[in-house]
């Protein structure tokens, strides 16, 4: 008799000690996993232009000024060479290349346009849900 009780002793003690540790880690407060955090969202990260844009530290300023001048007027007079001129120096040496604001506005809408859809790529391409690590790899 004392054969077959010892077993079932045994899984029930078994069994009494799962229940007790179960209940001790529902009762506890976790910390919190870091890797389970989410990311912030899209429009709180921070966004420095000295990391997409060539810029001297010190000469921040002028390097954005000559940037904000210089790189809408080029992409302008790209757009009026290619697109009105029809890709023909002779054609595009008789419009008006004087009308800097005229030209320097069509480049701001064309570099605008395209820093627009690069922002929305981005977005979408944003994931928002924090990267979990393999815990089990593979065993095989």
């Amino acid at each position: 008799m004392d054969t077959k009780r010892d077993p079932d002793n045994h899984r029930n003690n078994q069994m009494y000690y799962n229940q007790i540790v179960r209940e001790k880690s529902h009762r506890q407060v976790r910390p919190q996993n870091h890797e389970l955090q989410p990311k912030p969202s899209f429009t709180s990260q921070k966004v420095e232009l000295s990391d997409h844009l060539f810029v001297i530290e010190g000469y921040e300023g002028i390097f954005y000024t000559l940037y904000f001048f210089a790189v809408p007027y080029i992409t302008g007079a790209i757009f009026l060479f290619f697109f009105i001129a029809g890709g023909n120096y002779d054609n595009f040496m008789l419009l008006d290349m004087n009308a800097f604001l005229i030209v320097w506005l069509i480049g701001y809408e064309i570099a605008a346009t395209l820093i627009l859809i690069a922002i929305f790529i981005s977005f979408f391409r944003y994931d928002r849900a924090p990267k979990k690590k393999n815990r089990h790899p593979n065993r095989y």
